[in-house]
């Protein structure tokens, strides 16, 4: 089946942000595509916590979730909104980072809230408090679709080999990881990190990336690294896309799953030990 990686360049306006994201999509359906993916926080990118306050919904309000869904019906695909930025009602005020996947008639099939928090300081000048503005989710989820079972993943998740683990143990043949990737660790790690998630698994990992500088009115700008990569379950790169934001289609041939996991059946050889 033919798929499509959306790469985005979002701003930090969730409404001039949906048209553009609409029109990729149904771009991608005119081209063929059955299963179409965006990038993590595919409505708003944005640095201030007081700024997405003003401009986030609730999921039953949002406009993005509305209208990606609504064209997820009109051309009969399967959708993975690969996050929105959502307003929740905890009491500290924090956002859901939520992963979507929408079925031919516009239905959700699955949500997931990312579990994994980027808390980390890259350098003096570069860091990130993700969990200061978004609470993290506390379950894997497992999506069932008339093609394969998909395992949903959003961004930093990718570090941690045991959350692939589960959803392939729970019969995953997809993993998804939707990233809006820091320039620096993407250079270092976004190849290595998907290309081994996929050997691992013997399942087809699938990342759609924010790219390139976004616009928004907070003081400093966001910058993500692009290259969305689809690595079938052998680890070869079948797309990367670059910097450039775009539609880019590639071929999902899930038989290759059954195909890596004969040639290297390292599940079925997994031992348990003891210590240290």
């Amino acid at each position: 089946m033919k798929a499509a990686l959306l790469q985005l360049n979002v701003s930090d306006d969730p409404m001039a942000n949906l048209p553009r994201t609409v029109a990729m999509v149904q771009q991608a359906a005119d081209m063929g595509a059955e299963f179409v993916l965006t990038p993590e926080v595919t409505n708003c990118l944005s640095t201030s916590r007081a700024h997405q306050a003003e401009v986030l919904c609730h999921e039953d309000d949002d406009p993005t979730l509305a209208a990606l869904r609504e064209v997820t019906a009109e051309r009969a695909i399967h959708l993975l909104i690969g996050s929105l930025a959502l307003k929740t009602d905890d009491p500290d005020g924090r956002f859901a980072n939520r992963s979507f996947l929408i079925g031919r008639d516009g239905a959700i099939i699955a949500r997931y809230d990312k579990i994994h928090m980027f808390d980390v300081a890259i350098s003096n000048t570069e860091s990130y408090a993700e969990s200061s503005g978004y609470r993290p989710g506390t379950r894997a989820v497992l999506a069932e679709t008339s093609f394969a079972p998909i395992g949903l993943a959003v961004c930093y998740d990718m570090r941690f080999p045991r959350l692939a683990d589960t959803l392939v143990t729970a019969g995953a043949q997809v993993l998804t990881y939707p990233s809006a990737f820091s320039p620096v660790t993407g250079a270092a790690h976004w190849h290595s990190l998907l290309r081994a998630r996929a050997i691992e698994a013997g399942a087809w990992v699938l990342a759609p990336a924010q790219t390139g500088t976004h616009e928004g009115r907070a003081d400093k700008k966001r910058s993500t690294y692009g290259h969305s990569l689809a690595v079938d379950p052998w680890g070869d790169v079948v797309l990367d896309a670059g910097t450039a934001p775009g539609v880019y289609i590639f071929d999902l041939d899930l038989e290759k799953v059954a195909q890596a996991r004969r040639r290297v059946p390292s599940r079925d050889n997994a031992r348990l030990f003891d210590g240290p």
